[in-house]
């Protein structure tokens, strides 16, 4: 079926509210989510909420969210997310990184102890909004090896960075240091679709195409040794320099095996310490227009900025609403029945 965005908001709102999340709380998570799916990355979309609703289950996630500041010097900060909703903890990082930004030029805040945050570009698009450069980043539980290893060790460990752009709309890089995020892994299983060849490594260290045996396996780092480097310098700078948990000691958040104890990193510059906003903007409109009037390749008619397809994902998904599948509509409205909540996916 298809739903219209503002009411799959509604629908995560009441879910969030009836897992304790406050107004405040639920509104936010909601829009992550929301926005996910609208940018074409249904992986990090309302799926989620199924997710949830087992940890919530299990009573293994604090909502709602206490964020604790451990400590608060200058340009940098430290949280501790409490154990709560990952992206309560992101949010408020962002904002703090942004505040040190303008008094001082950069802020960076690290998180610890805290959960799934999501897509991480929600982040980093909202500093860029601010005329800032955003970094974002983040570990995870164990999926990947490190180059020339056949154990899992690291996360997927995404990065994301958003630069205003010129014509209004930031370039947005957002990527997992694995070919691909598991969670297409795990979408390919529950759909019971194979994957491509090269995205993943079976319990014995061989290529496969099924689903189920890369969730046995590992990922494939992006780049062999550079995916490798990426993930470990993202494990240092979210797990090891926020006080987090890293490496294999991430727990997955797919499943009840106790907190997570993800740990995050927020990098917020401020242009205008460096030349004003409106120069650098003007430089980044030739810049990317150089770049898509370049010769294509063969077959290729557009040459796309980092983040470009998705923003026009999530602006056609305005127009057209977002697609759910009869098996996640079934599970939302299975947890609406459970809040009590008299609201459905598939009823207005």
């Amino acid at each position: 079926m298809r739903i219209r965005p503002e009411r799959l908001k509604k629908i995560a709102v009441e879910i969030l509210k009836g897992f304790n999340a406050t107004e405040g709380e639920a509104a936010l998570v909601a829009e992550s989510l929301v926005r996910a799916d609208m940018r074409g990355i249904d992986t990090h979309g309302v799926h989620f909420l199924t997710l949830l609703a087992s940890r919530v289950e299990a009573g293994m996630i604090q909502i709602p969210t206490h964020l604790k500041v451990v400590k608060n010097e200058g340009t940098t900060a430290l949280i501790d997310g409490g154990d709560g909703l990952g992206q309560v903890a992101a949010h408020r990082a962002m904002e703090m990184s942004v505040e040190k930004a303008r008094k001082f030029g950069m802020g960076s805040v690290a998180v610890r102890n805290t959960n799934h945050i999501g897509i991480l570009a929600f982040y980093a698009i909202l500093i860029a909004q601010q005329e800032m450069v955003g970094m974002v980043m983040c570990n995870g539980a164990a999926s990947m090896p490190p180059w020339g290893g056949a154990e899992a060790f690291f996360g997927t460990n995404p990065l994301s960075i958003a630069i205003p752009g010129g014509s209004g709309e930031p370039v947005v890089l957002d990527m997992s240091s694995s070919v691909v995020a598991r969670g297409k892994i795990r979408r390919a299983e529950r759909l019971k679709e194979s994957i491509p060849l090269g995205w993943a490594l079976d319990q014995n260290g061989e290529p496969t195409s099924d689903p189920s045996e890369a969730m046995k396996g590992t990922l494939v780092p992006i780049g062999g040794p550079k995916g490798y480097g990426l993930a470990l310098m993202v494990d240092v700078l979210a797990g090891l320099l926020s006080g987090s948990q890293f490496g294999p000691d991430v727990r997955t958040f797919h499943q009840p095996l106790g907190p997570t104890g993800v740990g995050i990193f927020i990098l917020a510059i401020d242009i205008d310490r460096f030349m004003p906003v409106r120069q650098f903007k003007g430089l980044m409109q030739s810049y990317t227009d150089s770049i898509k009037s370049l010769r294509k390749a063969k077959g290729v008619s557009r040459i796309y900025l980092p983040g470009e397809i998705e923003s026009e994902k999530e602006k056609k998904s305005v127009e057209d609403g977002l697609e759910l599948n009869d098996s996640l509509v079934k599970s939302l409205n299975g947890i609406l029945e459970r809040v009590k909540s008299p609201l459905r996916v598939d009823k207005e």
